[in-house]
């Protein structure tokens, strides 16, 4: 039944090694079991769809749980390991890589990871950076900082030339902490790796700060990221409240989803208004943005506007598409467009206010993890290595139902994550803001 499954995970091969760990496979005796390769977790927990599968004879659809294995594929002794980091910065990217040294040097016993400077850059010798040996003393304290140790990149590299890097470094494994493009790449190194033969893997860990990775419950940093973005709520909110008819408009990470944006307002309840890029919004006309703010401002005397920067994109109409070296299409600042529309709109009725326009995405996303994520980072950095160890290529390790599991990179990029807008959380954003549901 499960090879069947479209979330199979790959192998390197059958895995002979007996591990080290020192766990149980005997329940009842209060020590942690190995997992089983048949445990898995299902991807819809709703009795209904469930029943729905059985009647029809399907088997649900499930993932591979994710934990220590009894037997792994490879001799700790003679491992080499390798970490790349890609994209924006986002909170709890040097806990992963600190977690993913120790787990390995500690729990294995693998004597040698490698950091991969900037991004995949590093994995093109054109470049010129040199591989790092990230020793347990190198990354003893690094979690207590922003950004990452092993620098950053955007943009695409020769797959071949990449794996060449790899192969003549004797790696063994590599750990790709990244979003959605870089599990692309990773999953297109994993296929060249693949055509060669070669018995490497290729893991991914979820880093995006607007949780917009697919099938998983969360990305780590995202939860850091509205808890910094809290006060700066609160702070726009005594500013609006500080003058006559006060507005404050807060802008937040949000390329394509609207997460943070929605979980900021309802973590700090004195948000009126959430716009996100999932919604299409107008700002003219009786139902309008700006008529709807107006309204706010007519009853209350101050209002707070959280908008997430890939929101209203469709308001304009003759800006030229220009994508970023990752792929990415560069948004139109909607920010700033909305503080001089909102200008404009309210000195052309001679209505008196006052704006105030605050931009925090960089102080955010270099932030350090706070303690949620730091924990969540660690047990991610956990599972991903032992699903490396045991031979297990081409996953992506995240948290579903709750569950940790692996899932197949080319299932997990098929598409963005989204805010639906009949679901709970969009649900929860308009029951605490009172906006309007539409404003078209």
């Amino acid at each position: 039944m499960y090879t069947e499954n479209k979330y199979a995970i790959s192998t390197l091969g059958p895995s002979t090694v007996k591990s080290p760990l020192g766990l149980s496979s005997v329940k009842g005796d209060k020590v942690f079991n190995f997992i089983e390769e048949e445990e898995r977790v299902l991807e819809n927990i709703s009795l209904d769809e469930v029943n729905r599968q059985i009647t029809g004879k399907e088997a649900p659809p499930s993932y591979e749980k994710a934990g220590p294995r009894e037997k792994i594929y490879f001799r700790p002794t003679y491992t080499t390991a390798a970490i790349v980091t890609c994209g924006g910065l986002c909170p709890g990217i040097n806990n992963v890589i600190r977690s993913i040294v120790l787990r390995l040097h500690y729990l294995y016993g693998v004597k040698k990871v490698l950091g991969v400077p900037y991004g995949f850059e590093g994995l093109n010798p054109a470049h010129g950076h040199e591989l790092i040996d990230l020793t347990t003393d190198k990354v003893k304290d690094i979690q207590e900082f922003g950004g990452t140790i092993l620098g950053s990149s955007r943009g695409a590299q020769d797959v071949s030339v990449m794996v060449d890097t790899i192969e003549q470094n004797g790696i063994d494994i590599l750990f790709c902490i990244g979003g959605d493009g870089t599990l692309k790449g990773a999953d297109a190194i994993g296929e060249e790796i693949e055509r060669r033969d070669l018995r490497v893997c290729v893991i991914g860990v979820p880093k995006t700060i607007d949780n917009d990775i697919n099938l998983i419950d969360k990305s780590f940093g995202f939860e850091t990221a509205f808890d910094i973005a809290s006060p700066i709520i609160r702070n726009a909110h005594n500013e609006s409240l500080g003058v006559y008819n006060g507005i404050s408009i807060v802008k937040l990470m949000g390329r394509d989803s609207g997460f943070i944006a929605a979980s900021a307002a309802l973590a700090m309840q004195v948000v009126n208004f959430v716009l996100i890029p999932e919604m299409n919004f107008k700002l003219e006309g009786e139902n309008g943005f700006l008529s709807s703010l107006k309204k706010r401002l007519d009853s209350r005397h101050h209002a707070v506007v959280v908008v997430a920067e890939g929101a209203g994109q469709n308001l304009f109409t003759n800006a030229k598409k220009i994508k970023d070296a990752s792929g990415n299409v560069q948004h139109q600042d909607i920010g700033l467009y909305l503080k001089q529309k909102i200008d404009e709109y309210f000195k052309s009725i001679d209505y008196k206010f006052t704006i105030k326009y605050i931009d925090p995405s960089y102080i955010i996303r270099s932030a350090p993890a706070n303690p949620i994520d730091s924990i969540f980072c660690s047990r991610l950095a956990n599972y991903a290595v032992h699903g490396a160890m045991a031979g297990k290529t081409r996953f992506v390790v995240g948290m579903v139902n709750n569950h940790f599991v692996y899932i197949p990179i080319c299932e997990v990029v098929r598409e963005r994550k989204k805010v639906d807008l009949e679901g709970e959380l969009w649900f929860a954003v308009i029951e605490s803001t009172g906006q309007p549901t539409f404003m078209e």
